[in-house]
Protein backbone atom coordinates (compact mmCIF):
# COMPACT_ATOMS: atom_id res chain seq x y z
CA UNK A 1 0.00 0.00 0.00
CA UNK A 2 1.32 3.65 -0.60
CA UNK A 3 1.86 5.87 1.64
CA UNK A 4 -0.56 8.01 1.11
CA UNK A 5 -2.92 5.74 1.17
CA UNK A 6 -2.01 4.39 4.77
CA UNK A 7 -2.18 8.13 5.70
CA UNK A 8 -5.45 8.09 4.55
CA UNK A 9 -6.72 5.32 6.33
CA UNK A 10 -5.10 6.17 9.51
CA UNK A 11 -7.70 9.57 8.83
CA UNK A 12 -10.81 7.51 7.89
CA UNK A 13 -10.09 5.18 10.99
CA UNK A 14 -9.55 8.04 13.36
CA UNK A 15 -12.66 10.13 12.06
CA UNK A 16 -14.71 6.81 12.39
CA UNK A 17 -13.89 6.27 16.00
CA UNK A 18 -14.01 10.54 17.05
CA UNK A 19 -17.55 9.64 15.26
CA UNK A 20 -18.04 6.63 17.60
CA UNK A 21 -17.05 8.62 21.38
CA UNK A 22 -18.55 11.59 20.38
CA UNK A 23 -22.41 9.58 19.94
CA UNK A 24 -21.37 7.33 23.21
CA UNK A 25 -20.67 10.68 25.42
CA UNK A 26 -23.90 12.45 23.67
CA UNK A 27 -26.16 9.23 25.56
CA UNK A 28 -23.86 8.56 28.62
CA UNK A 29 -23.86 12.14 29.52
CA UNK A 30 -26.32 11.87 32.32
CA UNK A 31 -24.61 8.89 33.49
CA UNK A 32 -21.24 10.65 34.16
CA UNK A 33 -19.25 9.23 37.15
CA UNK A 34 -16.96 12.73 36.98
CA UNK A 35 -17.06 15.87 35.92
CA UNK A 36 -15.61 16.75 31.95
CA UNK A 37 -12.00 16.21 32.15
CA UNK A 38 -11.82 14.83 35.57
CA UNK A 39 -9.31 11.79 36.16
CA UNK A 40 -11.44 8.54 36.53
CA UNK A 41 -10.00 8.56 39.60
CA UNK A 42 -11.47 11.62 41.11
CA UNK A 43 -15.32 9.70 40.99
CA UNK A 44 -14.07 7.74 43.17
CA UNK A 45 -14.09 10.34 46.13
CA UNK A 46 -11.39 12.80 45.61
CA UNK A 47 -11.79 16.08 44.76
CA UNK A 48 -8.07 16.90 42.99
CA UNK A 49 -4.81 15.91 42.21
CA UNK A 50 -1.82 17.47 43.49
CA UNK A 51 1.82 16.46 41.40
CA UNK A 52 4.76 15.86 44.69
CA UNK A 53 7.50 15.81 42.02
CA UNK A 54 10.03 18.24 40.90
CA UNK A 55 10.55 18.32 37.26
CA UNK A 56 14.63 18.35 36.84
CA UNK A 57 17.57 18.59 35.03
CA UNK A 58 21.35 19.09 34.97
CA UNK A 59 20.52 21.77 37.60
CA UNK A 60 18.31 19.96 40.29
CA UNK A 61 20.12 19.59 43.45
CA UNK A 62 21.62 16.07 44.45
CA UNK A 63 23.36 14.41 47.52
CA UNK A 64 27.08 14.11 45.68
CA UNK A 65 26.49 17.94 44.40
CA UNK A 66 27.08 17.38 40.33
CA UNK A 67 24.68 16.57 38.07
CA UNK A 68 22.52 14.02 38.28
CA UNK A 69 21.58 13.72 34.62
CA UNK A 70 22.36 14.34 30.87
CA UNK A 71 20.64 14.65 28.32
CA UNK A 72 21.50 14.05 24.45
CA UNK A 73 19.47 14.55 21.33
CA UNK A 74 20.02 11.72 19.08
CA UNK A 75 17.57 12.67 16.66
CA UNK A 76 15.59 16.22 16.02
CA UNK A 77 12.17 16.89 14.58
CA UNK A 78 13.53 19.63 11.57
CA UNK A 79 15.77 16.75 10.14
CA UNK A 80 14.50 13.86 11.13
CA UNK A 81 10.58 14.54 12.06
CA UNK A 82 10.61 13.53 15.39
CA UNK A 83 12.62 14.10 18.36
CA UNK A 84 14.65 11.17 21.09
CA UNK A 85 16.85 11.65 23.67
CA UNK A 86 19.52 9.24 25.46
CA UNK A 87 18.95 10.12 29.03
CA UNK A 88 22.39 9.27 31.82
CA UNK A 89 20.59 9.71 35.01
CA UNK A 90 21.80 8.76 38.68
CA UNK A 91 19.27 6.66 39.85
CA UNK A 92 18.82 9.02 42.86
CA UNK A 93 18.11 12.42 41.72
CA UNK A 94 14.84 14.37 41.33
CA UNK A 95 11.83 13.18 43.15
CA UNK A 96 13.11 9.55 43.47
CA UNK A 97 12.72 6.07 44.84
CA UNK A 98 15.27 4.24 47.43
CA UNK A 99 14.55 1.00 47.19
CA UNK A 100 15.55 -1.59 50.21
CA UNK A 101 18.05 -2.62 47.65
CA UNK A 102 19.83 1.03 48.08
CA UNK A 103 20.92 0.41 51.68
CA UNK A 104 21.25 -4.07 52.28
CA UNK A 105 22.85 -6.16 50.72
CA UNK A 106 20.35 -8.67 49.15
CA UNK A 107 16.94 -6.40 49.83
CA UNK A 108 14.49 -5.91 47.16
CA UNK A 109 15.21 -4.00 43.83
CA UNK A 110 13.19 -1.24 43.11
CA UNK A 111 11.14 -3.83 40.53
CA UNK A 112 10.49 -6.20 43.12
CA UNK A 113 8.59 -3.41 45.62
CA UNK A 114 4.91 -4.91 45.60
CA UNK A 115 2.58 -2.79 43.66
CA UNK A 116 -0.24 -3.10 46.50
CA UNK A 117 2.42 -0.51 48.32
CA UNK A 118 2.76 2.21 45.50
CA UNK A 119 -0.67 3.49 46.34
CA UNK A 120 -1.21 4.74 50.03
CA UNK A 121 -2.80 6.42 52.28
CA UNK A 122 -0.53 9.74 53.15
CA UNK A 123 0.47 11.29 56.22
CA UNK A 124 1.96 14.52 56.35
CA UNK A 125 4.62 15.38 59.51
CA UNK A 126 5.12 19.06 59.20
CA UNK A 127 7.87 20.31 60.89
CA UNK A 128 7.51 23.07 58.91
CA UNK A 129 7.47 25.78 61.55
CA UNK A 130 10.56 24.29 63.54
CA UNK A 131 12.56 23.68 60.26
CA UNK A 132 12.49 27.63 59.28
CA UNK A 133 14.92 28.22 62.76
CA UNK A 134 16.26 24.61 62.54
CA UNK A 135 17.82 23.29 59.05
CA UNK A 136 19.51 20.47 61.32
CA UNK A 137 15.65 19.50 62.87
CA UNK A 138 14.26 15.85 62.70
CA UNK A 139 11.10 14.25 63.06
CA UNK A 140 11.21 12.57 66.52
CA UNK A 141 8.69 10.05 68.18
CA UNK A 142 7.09 12.92 69.56
CA UNK A 143 6.50 14.06 66.32
CA UNK A 144 4.40 10.81 65.54
CA UNK A 145 2.74 10.69 68.39
CA UNK A 146 1.35 14.02 68.39
CA UNK A 147 -0.12 13.60 64.44
CA UNK A 148 -1.29 10.02 65.67
CA UNK A 149 -2.93 12.26 68.40
CA UNK A 150 -4.75 14.47 66.28
CA UNK A 151 -5.61 12.22 63.22
CA UNK A 152 -5.47 8.64 64.75
CA UNK A 153 -3.43 5.68 64.28
CA UNK A 154 -1.03 5.37 61.15
CA UNK A 155 -2.91 3.42 58.61
CA UNK A 156 -1.55 0.13 57.66
CA UNK A 157 0.25 0.59 54.08
CA UNK A 158 0.55 4.29 54.82
CA UNK A 159 3.49 6.47 53.66
CA UNK A 160 4.38 8.73 56.11
CA UNK A 161 6.02 12.02 54.72
CA UNK A 162 8.10 14.75 56.46
CA UNK A 163 6.93 18.02 55.51
CA UNK A 164 9.89 20.83 56.35
CA UNK A 165 9.05 23.72 53.78
CA UNK A 166 12.76 22.28 51.92
CA UNK A 167 11.02 21.76 48.49
CA UNK A 168 10.85 25.45 47.81
CA UNK A 169 14.61 25.60 48.27
CA UNK A 170 15.19 23.31 45.09
CA UNK A 171 16.37 26.43 43.28
CA UNK A 172 19.31 27.84 45.29
CA UNK A 173 22.74 25.98 47.67
CA UNK A 174 20.11 26.17 50.41
CA UNK A 175 18.40 22.86 49.65
CA UNK A 176 21.88 21.13 49.58
CA UNK A 177 22.73 23.19 52.44
CA UNK A 178 26.46 22.47 52.12
CA UNK A 179 28.64 24.51 54.52
CA UNK A 180 32.16 23.32 53.54
CA UNK A 181 32.04 19.83 55.56
CA UNK A 182 28.43 19.58 55.97
CA UNK A 183 25.07 19.50 54.82
CA UNK A 184 22.06 20.77 56.41
CA UNK A 185 18.39 19.78 56.27
CA UNK A 186 15.63 18.14 57.97
CA UNK A 187 14.93 14.17 58.13
CA UNK A 188 13.67 11.36 60.23
CA UNK A 189 15.56 10.85 63.62
CA UNK A 190 16.40 6.97 63.56
CA UNK A 191 13.81 6.85 66.80
CA UNK A 192 11.26 7.66 64.22
CA UNK A 193 11.87 5.32 61.74
CA UNK A 194 11.75 2.79 64.41
CA UNK A 195 8.07 3.54 65.81
CA UNK A 196 7.48 3.76 62.46
CA UNK A 197 8.72 -0.29 62.03
CA UNK A 198 5.58 -1.27 64.54
CA UNK A 199 3.32 0.34 62.74
CA UNK A 200 1.33 -0.75 59.44
CA UNK A 201 3.85 1.98 57.39
CA UNK A 202 5.21 0.54 54.27
CA UNK A 203 6.99 3.99 52.98
CA UNK A 204 8.76 7.26 54.40
CA UNK A 205 9.07 10.50 52.31
CA UNK A 206 11.09 13.34 52.94
CA UNK A 207 11.19 16.77 51.10
CA UNK A 208 14.87 16.87 51.40
CA UNK A 209 17.21 15.17 49.90
CA UNK A 210 17.42 12.38 52.30
CA UNK A 211 15.76 10.00 55.12
CA UNK A 212 18.56 10.98 57.21
CA UNK A 213 19.41 14.38 58.08
CA UNK A 214 21.81 16.63 56.14
CA UNK A 215 24.20 15.89 58.86
CA UNK A 216 24.12 12.54 59.64
CA UNK A 217 27.45 10.57 59.27
CA UNK A 218 25.99 7.19 59.50
CA UNK A 219 22.75 7.25 57.45
CA UNK A 220 20.93 5.46 60.77
CA UNK A 221 17.47 6.14 59.42
CA UNK A 222 18.27 4.36 55.56
CA UNK A 223 19.95 1.47 57.45
CA UNK A 224 17.05 1.17 59.74
CA UNK A 225 14.44 1.66 57.14
CA UNK A 226 15.24 -0.20 53.98
CA UNK A 227 16.33 -3.04 55.39
CA UNK A 228 13.32 -4.47 56.63
CA UNK A 229 11.68 -4.68 52.84
CA UNK A 230 10.11 -0.95 52.96
CA UNK A 231 11.11 1.54 50.64
CA UNK A 232 11.72 6.10 50.90
CA UNK A 233 10.84 8.65 48.77
CA UNK A 234 13.07 11.84 48.46
CA UNK A 235 12.84 15.29 47.36
CA UNK A 236 9.58 15.28 47.69
CA UNK A 237 7.35 18.74 45.90
CA UNK A 238 4.29 20.24 46.81
CA UNK A 239 3.71 18.99 50.20
CA UNK A 240 2.20 22.17 50.93
CA UNK A 241 -0.55 21.58 49.44
CA UNK A 242 -1.93 18.29 50.94
CA UNK A 243 -3.59 17.75 53.80
CA UNK A 244 -1.90 16.35 57.14
CA UNK A 245 -4.01 12.74 56.64
CA UNK A 246 -6.73 11.34 54.18
CA UNK A 247 -4.88 11.98 50.71
CA UNK A 248 -3.98 9.39 48.90
CA UNK A 249 0.17 8.71 47.07
CA UNK A 250 0.35 7.08 44.19
CA UNK A 251 4.19 6.70 43.42
CA UNK A 252 4.98 6.10 39.71
CA UNK A 253 8.43 3.86 40.73
CA UNK A 254 10.32 2.68 37.60
CA UNK A 255 10.85 -0.47 36.83
CA UNK A 256 14.32 -1.52 35.60
CA UNK A 257 15.75 -4.88 36.83
CA UNK A 258 17.99 -4.29 39.79
CA UNK A 259 17.74 -0.91 40.49
CA UNK A 260 18.51 0.43 43.84
CA UNK A 261 15.95 3.00 43.21
CA UNK A 262 15.27 5.96 40.72
CA UNK A 263 13.33 8.80 40.02
CA UNK A 264 9.56 8.53 40.03
CA UNK A 265 6.05 10.47 39.18
CA UNK A 266 4.41 10.66 42.16
CA UNK A 267 1.35 12.56 42.99
CA UNK A 268 -1.49 12.60 45.71
CA UNK A 269 -5.02 12.44 45.23
CA UNK A 270 -7.12 14.91 47.86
Amino acid sequence: MCDVCIINAVKDRMLSRRGFFTAAASVGAATALAPLGAPAALAQGHAKVEDLTHAYGADFPTYFGVPGISMEQNFNFAANGFNLMTLTVNEHTGTHIDAPLHFSADGASVDAIPVHDLIAPLCKIDIAARAAGDADTQVTPDDLKAWIAANGEIPDGACVALFSGWGSKTGSEAFRGFDGEKQHYPGFHVEAAQMLLETGARSIASDTLSLDHGMSADFATHYAWLPTGRFGIECLANLDKVPASGATIVVGAPKHRGGTGGPARIFALI
